[in-house]
């Protein structure tokens, strides 16, 4: 391709023939297929050579609908947000394939990864230190702009500005004054506000409320569902407090060890958890009524996760399984789809027919 020639927009006829032939369903707006990032450990003083790799995501799959929110849950070190930071290609994938949109963008270069950005942006969890200290408002929410060439005049740029502030519940004069002005539920805003700026169709949320109060949790959780009414955005929500998770998400996916264990819809999963694993996040989480609480029965499991360097062989969740069978030891379980709402890698549930 010469240095001139444009590359043409895609479509909607075209994204939905290329959706067809990635193996996108064309409903959906992102399938994930087999994704792997594997950090290596390298040894040895002077010359240093692998001696093995942190399989932090090893191998997991899912598609995300238009407009739809999909939650991602699991212990801490999971793999949550490394799924997250690998979909927008912040770190290197180590196998598997991303498509967006029909297209396939894992091996995407820079310009190209560029273009693919404007289109997905991520809200980070930490919202006092993902907004730089030394810039004003109005600056961290221009920045994106002028990166991706969408600046415009000076009047167009502080309209927009001002428009992004009020999107987020923010008032305009707020746009001259720094961050450590704000309170940590107003900084969030601010990062909602600049990830909005490229008007993007997908948000990857990391655990965006879990610095904030839970009295500003709930108006950050609340803010996110208003904005996805309204501008039509689809969520990847990434976290670990599964009450929040069941407010926003429409279906969840549970993580276990670099592995989704079990998907499927919110009410689903909440009324019948299928994996024991998931029986045993659900069975964690407290009731406020406390003859329900005593009654309800409990899924307890023992010992500690298994290190991601080296997880264990078979099932990842066989050591601290209390339904484990030998199968289990040698036979690691695919995820398998029970039906249109739910998938589940367990050898409680082998595939059907």
């Amino acid at each position: 391709m010469s240095a001139t020639e444009i590359v043409p927009e895609s479509t909607p006829a075209t994204a939905s023939r290329q959706a067809a032939e990635e193996g996108q369903r064309p409903d959906e707006i992102l399938r994930v297929e087999n994704l792997a990032v594997h950090f290596p450990v390298l040894s040895g003083n002077f010359i240093r050579r692998q001696t093995g790799a942190v399989k932090a995501v090893d191998g997991v799959s899912f598609g995300l609908r238009r407009g739809e929110t999909l939650g991602l849950v699991g212990e801490s070190g999971c793999g949550k947000s490394t799924t997250g930071l690998a979909i927008l290609r912040m770190l290197p994938v180590t196998r598997g394939r991303i498509v967006y949109e029909g297209e396939d963008i894992t091996h995407h270069d820079k310009r190209r990864l560029q273009a693919f950005r404007r289109h997905v942006q991520m809200v980070y969890q930490d919202p006092y230190g993902s907004l730089n200290p030394r810039m004003k408002v109005r600056d961290i929410i221009a920045e994106p702009l002028e990166v991706h060439g969408l600046a415009g005049s000076n009047a167009e740029m502080r309209e927009r500005i001002e428009a992004m502030l009020a999107t987020v519940g923010l008032l305009p004069y707020m746009a001259d004054r720094y961050p450590h002005e704000f309170s940590g539920g107003q900084r969030q805003r601010i990062g909602i506000a600049r990830s909005l700026a490229l008007e993007p169709n997908l948000l990857i949320c990391d655990e965006p409320v879990s610095a904030l109060d839970v009295s500003i949790q709930a108006q950050v959780v609340n803010l996110l569902m208003d904005l996805q009414e309204r501008l039509g955005l689809s969520y990847i929500f990434v976290a670990h407090d599964l009450a929040v998770v069941r407010h926003i998400s429409n279906r969840i996916a549970v993580m276990y060890l670099g592995r989704i264990v079990e998907i499927a819809g919110r009410d689903d999963l909440y009324r019948e958890p299928l994996h024991p694993y998931t029986q045993a996040l659900m069975s964690a989480v407290p009731v406020a009524d406390p003859v329900a609480e005593a009654e309800r029965p409990r899924m307890v499991v023992s010992g500690e996760v298994p290190s991601a360097l080296n997880p264990p062989a078979g099932c990842r969740f066989h050591t601290r399984c209390p339904r484990v069978m030998p199968v289990c030891r040698e036979v690691d379980p695919p995820l398998v789809e029970l039906d249109e709402t739910r998938s589940v890698a367990c050898h409680l549930y082998p595939a059907p027919g």
